[in-house]
């Protein structure tokens, strides 16, 4: 037997590796869901609002990114200033 049990250092890397991997999958999909729910409570002009709802759910990391860095400024804000 090896020092790591049935498994090896290999089974061990590989286990990491899915730990890691599922991290990152978690992260991903609680980042689109919340980019879902953002568009959705929020007004933006025109047909925009369309736009980042069809630009996150048919491309969904590319989606996201972009609304994080572009979507969000388009928001319309009300009078106090909050969006």
């Amino acid at each position: 037997m090896h020092e790591f049990g049935i498994f090896g250092i290999a089974g061990i890397m590989g286990m990491a590796f899915l730990f890691f991997f599922s991290i990152i999958t978690v992260a991903a999909f609680v980042f689109w869901l919340w980019a879902l729910i953002d568009i959705l409570k929020n007004e933006f002009t025109g047909s925009n609002k369309l736009i980042w709802l069809l630009a996150v759910v048919s491309i969904p990391f590319l989606g996201m990114v972009l609304y994080w860095f572009i979507g969000r400024e388009q928001k319309i804000r009300s009078d106090d200033g909050k969006v």
